[in-house]
């Protein structure tokens, strides 16, 4: 029975994984105090960890983007394992800091958010794009999402790194064949992209709300 269920789990994509594991994400947000919103924080670092697996199958044209992540990631665990009945709450965290005057600061935990948020938009906008248009070249997808999700906050340095990577981003067959089980059609992988953007979507709105409060909303990078 364990070994059933074990050959199971091996066949999901991380796709259906990060189903999984949004299905079960949930923000309380009090209606009389938006003070007292309530942003689950491990789910969130478990669900950027599997972004870091998607941007693996694309390839060395992500290995910036990848780096960046993993280290935001682990900013954020580190805070939490101070003290992790308060800082369970991303909202905390933010609190802690902008009481500190810290926030802003090139590494503090207020910034590893908000390009964690910035990440995910990314992910999810470039998923959609593949999803609804297959013809279109890999390359030119990647652009196009980069332009609306990340490059507003890069600096000329960013900006001309990704440019350079460009040309390392793989056909659509075979991201898509990496990131879908080899078994499933493209169908299916439609479905899952579809699935994994409506539960995506309103948890950044939420997100994006939150650093709006606490003026992060427009950070930028070198």
């Amino acid at each position: 029975m364990k070994r059933k269920r074990y050959e199971m789990e091996k066949k999901k994509t991380e796709l259906q994984i990060a189903i999984e594991e949004l299905s079960l994400f949930i923000i309380t947000k009090p209606a009389d105090n938006t003070q007292a919103t309530h942003i689950p924080l491990r789910p969130l670092l478990s669900f950027c960890n599997l972004i870091i697996q998607v941007l693996d199958k694309i390839g060395p044209t992500m290995a910036v983007l990848r780096q960046d992540i993993d280290q935001n990631i682990q900013r954020l665990e580190k805070v939490c394992e101070t003290d992790s009945c308060v800082y369970s709450n991303l909202v905390e965290i933010l609190k802690k800091e902008k009481e500190e005057g810290t926030s802003k600061m090139v590494a503090s935990c207020s910034r590893a958010l908000f390009w964690l948020t910035r990440t995910m938009d990314f992910t999810s906008g470039l998923l959609r794009l593949l999803s609804k248009e297959m013809s279109s070249k890999m390359e030119e997808l990647v652009e196009e999402c980069y332009m609306t999700t990340l490059k507003p906050h890069h600096g000329w340095i960013a900006s001309a790194a990704f440019k350079v990577c460009l040309r390392l981003v793989p056909d659509n067959k075979t991201f898509m064949d990496a990131i879908g089980a080899r078994d499933e059609s493209y169908d299916t992988l439609r479905e899952d992209i579809d699935t994994l953007s409506s539960l995506l979507t309103p948890i950044l709105k939420e997100i994006y709300f939150v650093l709006e409060q606490y003026g992060l909303s427009r950070l930028r990078s070198m």
